[in-house]
């Protein structure tokens, strides 16, 4: 399949939107508020890596990624998520190449490492493992990954930006 990534546009705003909303629709884990927890990061200024992948231009995924706290500081950790691919192209390696360029990214702009919670059977592929002096509250701990970008360690309690509270 021939897709291209880059950064998301002004103009992809609204289909990030859509295709985010329509791509986590009925699924168990969702919240539902994927496709807002995105417009209020943008809103917040705090997307700090946001790719879309495009087929003949159309926009059919896109992965965020944005600034993560430890133990309360900034300490140039970042979060994956969300991530979404047009439900009708999922499982067709869209996602996991966003994945991959957008911790390329990270990892060329000096980022330490990357947080996700998600299934581990999936996130391991990227290279993520749990990792007990890391948490996240509320979550059940398998989840709750990390990546080492730089090869140090980290340890203490994770937040999300606030925008991950959006309605």
């Amino acid at each position: 399949m021939n897709f291209t990534i880059r950064p998301e546009r002004p103009a992809d705003m609204l289909i990030i939107r859509q295709l985010t909303d329509a791509a986590f629709k009925g699924a168990d884990y969702s919240s539902g508020t994927e496709g807002a927890i995105i417009g209020a990061l943008r809103a917040a200024d705090a997307l700090s890596v946001s790719l879309v992948a495009t087929i003949d231009e159309a926009v059919v995924g896109h992965v965020a990624f944005s600034a993560v706290t430890i133990d309360g500081a900034d300490i140039g950790w970042f979060g994956l998520g969300p991530v979404s691919v047009r439900p009708d192209l999922q499982a067709k390696g869209i996602g996991g190449a966003l994945i991959r360029e957008g911790l390329k990214r990270l990892r060329s702009a000096g980022a330490k490492g990357c947080i996700v919670l998600g299934d581990p059977t999936y996130y391991r592929r990227f290279g993520f493992e749990h990792d007990p002096a890391l948490t996240y509250d509320g979550a059940p701990p398998e989840y709750f990954m990390r990546l080492s970008l730089d090869g140090s360690k980290v340890s203490g309690a994770a937040a999300y930006h606030p925008a991950f509270s959006a309605p």
